[in-house]
């Protein structure tokens, strides 16, 4: 039996599989709001099976994308947007989630297929980033401004505001981006964190806001649906953010009411090393799972479907983050379900006719 296609229920929510369509930048917006290209984007990847599927990073506030063509839920006029999408993912008995997020230094960049790279200059729809302390990611990045005290509480407030309008978009999971080099994991590690307030210098110091905008967003957020919080388990760097740091962390979130950590690993170092292979992030998450004793997620070079059983049946993570692989395969998921002999997953009625080779052709196959 397979353990990748059985359902996990976390609180009150069952997801129908452990396969979850992992939050994918799609660079397609215009003003933060979901098009015809999210909805089939999304979509597309509940038809082929995934049992929980998140948006992108969306911004909570204009000034947190990481390039003007995000998505994003600052304003009420983006809610309906998303309701459509939503309400044609759970038509597909799939759960719609959504990844709140804060680029910080790393906002106002260009869509990283037209050929340039670093920040966009105000001219051409640009703007100044902001982040915990006035160092830029790299010498093609804009210096931020820093955050005051005050402008903190308000990106806070940004991160409420952005969960309650989430709910009536009906959206079922919530998760925290606070990976990848964006705002709250720019507060956590100590490469861009050069602060000598309460929000900088020691691990409480740094992990402040992480705690604060969970705790606010799970307060918000109904007692019935999780709350995930995404995690970079280290920077890969020296002297930055570290896989003791990441355990430690996600004891306090889960305190805090977090559900599962989602777990991944840099964005914050440009100079950064990365020994990349298959699943060569898991062994974070099964360090997170075993340490803080929370539920985790994995992602990062997963691609064949034993793999992720691997990863499951051996109990180092709950949930199988897929996304390179869906954006080549939107209906892995099915095709894992035929690999590993499960047999639960069912193919849409519209496309039955053509799942397997060895079907005789009817005439109605000849009618298209």
């Amino acid at each position: 039996m397979s353990l990748l296609l059985e359902p996990l229920t976390l609180r009150e929510l069952t997801l129908p599989n452990r396969i979850v369509v992992s939050p994918m930048c799609q660079y397609s917006s215009v003003d933060g709001l979901a098009n015809d290209w999210h909805l089939v984007h999304l979509g597309s990847r509940a038809v082929g099976g995934a049992g929980l599927v998140f948006t992108e990073a969306t911004a909570v506030t204009a000034r947190g994308r990481i390039t003007p063509e995000d998505l994003g839920l600052w304003a009420d006029e983006q809610i309906e947007p998303l309701q459509r999408i939503t309400r044609f993912i759970r038509a597909q008995g799939a759960v719609p989630g959504i990844q709140l997020a804060h680029a910080g230094r790393k906002a106002s960049t260009w869509r990283p297929w037209i050929g340039k790279s670093g920040s966009v200059p105000a001219e051409e729809g640009g703007w100044v980033p902001v982040g915990p302390s006035a160092i830029a990611f790299d010498p093609k990045h804009t210096v931020p401004e820093t955050l005051t005290e005050g402008q903190i509480q308000e990106v806070i407030q940004a991160f409420v505001d952005a969960a309650r309008r989430a709910l009536e978009a009906n959206f079922e999971v919530v998760e925290v981006h606070a990976a990848h080099g964006y705002l709250l994991h720019q507060f956590l590690s100590p490469l861009s964190n050069r602060r000598d307030d309460q929000y900088g210098g020691s691990f409480e110091n740094r992990i402040r806001l992480v705690c604060q905008v969970t705790k606010a967003v799970r307060d918000v957020w109904p007692a019935a649906l999780p709350v995930f919080v995404r995690v970079s388990a280290t920077d890969w760097v020296e002297d930055g953010w570290n896989p003791d740091e990441t355990v430690e962390l996600s004891r306090r979130l889960r305190d805090l009411g977090a559900d599962l950590i989602d777990v991944s690993s840099g964005g914050t170092a440009a100079n950064a090393e990365i020994p990349t292979g298959p699943g060569y992030q898991t062994p974070f998450a099964a360090k997170v799972k075993e340490q803080a004793q929370i539920a985790t997620g994995t992602v990062g070079m997963i691609t064949e479907p034993a793999q992720a059983e691997h990863t499951l049946r051996t109990g180092q993570a709950d949930l199988i983050f897929l996304a390179r692989e869906l954006l080549r395969d939107p209906y892995w998921p099915l095709h894992a379900d035929d690999d590993l002999g499960g047999r639960k997953a069912v193919w849409p009625a519209q496309y039955q006719r053509a799942t397997h080779r060895d079907q005789p052709i009817h005439e109605s196959d000849l009618r298209d």
